[in-house]
């Protein structure tokens, strides 16, 4: 985006003025060429890309495309920020989350730039008699604490106050969550808790300025599968049922806000991760108003990098999707981030996993200084835009769950978990076409890598909404693959019969090597089929050769013991040929069925 300055300096002063429709036409000629006649308003259709939610994002944004004035950082509707100097000077509050108790793991972090402690106790994570051992030696005066205890809050609560009281932390000097989130619970586990407990605690932490008791986690949205939209509207709903439970329970309206805090998750999709946190303190600061707290203040949140984009496969890969997030959640102006190690998806994570989660935060607030400016998205036409999208759809999702009786009916009714598998499905489908690509996993797969073993997990709380991966699919068939290696001593194998000169097949050849190795098939290239050890080929090179030679060659191969024959292009009528492969096919479709012809179980 240029902005011209008010002192009358013009950069692009020498350059003449473009107009929007030049910019049109200009891209129409570049269409053509690739063969698609398209003019006008079309012309960025076929440049847009469509996201979840009926959102599109365009190629170009300009000021035709503005939004409603998002205000000023720390002030409603909060847009642009909970505070007036945003994350400045310091930073965000770098939350980390531990869920076992691993020798002075918490020591180590908050000795090495973490400001903050995220424990999961109870039922998949450190037994609450131990929340003491937990933290022994921790200053609780400087270290805020989130509980995160599902079903063992209350007695989770109980200890984490007595052990305030018993170390002299002054109320005024207590910082944190006791993480109360009974809908949150039920979502996970199918369970219903009763609300009682929690007002009572309310009651409890208005003693404790700096205590909330509440908090809204919308991870087990996101983790079903669920939109940014979905993830909103399911937070919001929630939010709302609190706050009438608290109201009920004797609190007023801003005395029940303050009581609230919202975890979202963070993904590799930066512009829409920031989108979707300014979204949501624009959201909360219209549901407060309505509910008769304007004053409640900005949205308390915390920004949790995405276990749904975590892989198994080549995990390394992680640490670049968990840096993407949290620049994102930085700039969108999460209060509190946890970003999960890199072998999260493993098991428990290590020493060093441990460490460079908690430097990603230190990077990008000491080297890159991203704190330093207050909404560094703001006054983009593309944020703006999208941030007012994203709001409204969230809106209307909302609404759906307030019409239906509220977020405890639709879990109940089953009706936001078929929402959200919908949701899913489609986003199923463009993983499966590798329209969605993952590194390392559906795109750049390495054979050879070798496994990282972590110690395994305390299991999760289940029953619930379900617990989805982007790599399931492709997890599953490289599994099937191990398997056959583990027993045979060799992985299934593909002959890729290249036609031509290098420079025809080596694209293709290279295209079909990295579709093949999605699903565990190790490509063979040179010598001749019979000694390639692979009962399937793939015929690789240009459209030009195939029309002279794929019907031959096929022909050879079949002759050779070839059981199926791949033609690495777009479907044409060669005879011989079994199956085409092509971007945009599905790939899982086609992995499996190749899988199961091998007879790999």
């Amino acid at each position: 985006m240029t902005v011209l300055p008010d002192d009358g300096l013009s950069l692009a002063a020498e350059f003449p003025d473009a107009t929007h429709e030049q910019w049109q036409r200009l891209v129409e000629g570049v269409l053509r060429k690739s063969g698609k006649e398209v003019s006008g308003a079309a012309v960025e259709d076929a440049l847009s890309t469509t996201l979840e939610d009926g959102l599109r994002t365009r190629p170009l944004y300009t000021p035709r495309d503005a939004a409603p004035d998002p205000g000023l950082p720390g002030f409603a509707p909060f847009t642009r920020g909970g505070r007036p100097v945003g994350n400045t000077p310091g930073g965000w509050d770098v939350r980390q989350r531990h869920a076992a108790l691993l020798d002075g793991s918490v020591l180590a972090d908050l000795e090495n730039g973490v400001t903050s402690l995220w424990l999961v106790l109870g039922e998949g994570g450190i037994p609450v008699a131990d929340l003491g051992r937990a933290l022994d030696g921790v200053y609780l005066d400087l270290a805020p604490v989130a509980l995160d205890a599902g079903a063992d809050t209350e007695a989770a609560a109980d200890v984490l106050l007595k052990l305030y009281e018993e170390r002299g932390v002054a109320p005024e000097d207590v910082r944190g969550s006791l993480g109360a989130d009974p809908l949150g619970y039920e979502a996970r586990t199918g369970t219903p808790l009763d609300f009682a407990p929690v007002a009572a605690l309310a009651a409890r932490a208005a003693g404790y300025p700096g205590l909330r008791t509440l908090t809204v986690d919308a991870l087990p949205y996101h983790e079903a599968g669920g939109s940014a939209a979905q993830e909103l509207g399911a937070s919001l709903a929630t939010a709302v049922a609190y706050m009438r439970e608290l109201t009920e329970a004797g609190l007023s309206a801003e005395q029940a806000a303050a009581q609230v805090e919202f975890r979202y998750a963070a993904t590799a999709d930066q512009f829409l991760t920031i989108a979707k946190l300014r979204a949501a303190r624009r959201l909360w600061a219209r549901v407060a108003e309505v509910c008769g707290a304007p004053g409640a203040g900005a949205q308390v949140q915390h920004a949790v990098t995405s276990p749904v984009m975590m892989s198994r496969r080549d995990p390394w890969v992680n640490m670049l999707r968990t840096t993407v997030a949290t620049l994102a959640a930085g700039v969108g102006g999460a209060d509190s981030v946890t970003v999960l190690p890199f072998d999260h998806a493993l098991g428990l994570p290590d020493a060093f996993a441990r460490r460079i989660a908690r430097n990603t935060s230190t990077i990008l607030v000491e080297e890159s200084h991203l704190a330093r400016v207050v909404d560094p998205a703001g006054g983009s036409w593309y944020v703006e835009r999208l941030t007012d999208e994203l709001a409204h759809a969230a809106w209307e999702f909302f609404r759906s769950i307030e019409q239906d009786g509220g977020q405890a009916a639709v879990l109940r009714s089953g009706r936001l978990q078929d929402d959200l598998a919908r949701t899913w499905a489609e986003r199923s489908a463009k993983l499966a076409k590798r329209r969605e690509p993952i590194t390392g996993v559906s795109e750049f797969p390495f054979l050879d890598e070798k496994p990282v073993h972590r110690e395994p997990a305390p299991e999760l709380p289940s029953g619930g909404l379900p617990r989805v991966r982007r790599d399931e699919a492709y997890e599953a068939l490289r599994a099937r693959s191990d398997a056959h290696l583990a027993a045979t001593g060799a992985r299934p194998r593909i002959f890729l019969a290249t036609l031509g000169p290098a420079a025809e097949h080596t694209a293709r050849a290279s295209f079909a090597a990295n579709l093949f190795q999605a699903g565990g098939i190790e490509p063979v290239t040179g010598g001749n089929f019979e000694e390639s050890g692979a009962t399937e080929a793939v015929l690789c090179s240009s459209d030009a050769r195939y029309a002279e030679e794929a019907q031959e060659a096929a022909e050879a191969l079949r002759t050779a013991g070839a059981r199926q024959i791949h033609l690495a292009g777009r479907p044409a009528a060669y005879a011989g040929v079994d199956q085409y492969v092509f971007a945009g096919c599905d790939a899982v479709a086609v992995l499996t069925a190749t899988l199961d012809r091998m007879g790999v179980s």
